[in-house]
């Protein structure tokens, strides 16, 4: 999220991954798709699920479960590929993200955002940009970069 004072806020495209809601700057959605044939890469990480044709381009897809120490799970009717634009070594990328579910763009107020705690959590602090709250529930806004990087 860009340089921003205490009182505005972004909209974020609210997802479901593994039982969790994650906040993407909407800024950076580019399509938001049904499931696709994926293309295994071998060798690949363990959170690349491979890779998938976007209008003629190739594009990598990542299951954000993995990286983040969650059970991977199967498709269902709800999962969503959400096409998001990262900075990865200063170049603009395409790359795929597994949602289990699309909920909405919603206004995020910055100030209902806090740094991620280094203990404590379940998941890996080091790929969290921020905690908060979004309705009722508690929000992950993910390291788009340090995921991909």
């Amino acid at each position: 999220m860009a340089q921003e004072t205490i009182d505005e806020s972004r909209q974020c495209l609210m997802l479901g991954v593994g039982g969790e809601i994650f906040a993407i700057d909407a800024e950076r959605v580019r399509e938001i798709l049904d499931p696709a044939p994926v293309t295994d890469v071998p060798g690949a990480r363990d959170f690349v699920r491979g890779l998938i044709n976007v209008r003629g381009k190739v594009v990598p897809m990542a299951d954000l479960r993995p990286r983040f120490g969650m059970e991977v799970a199967e498709a269902t009717a709800d999962t969503r590929f959400v096409v998001i634009e990262v900075d990865l070594d200063g170049e603009p990328t395409v790359v795929g993200i597994v949602a289990d579910k699309v909920y909405e763009v919603a206004e995020l107020p910055l100030s209902s955002l806090g740094a991620a705690p280094r203990i404590g959590m379940r998941w890996r602090p080091e790929l969290v940009k921020f905690i908060g709250r979004w309705q009722d529930d508690f929000i992950v806004v993910p390291d788009i970069e340090r995921i991909f990087n």
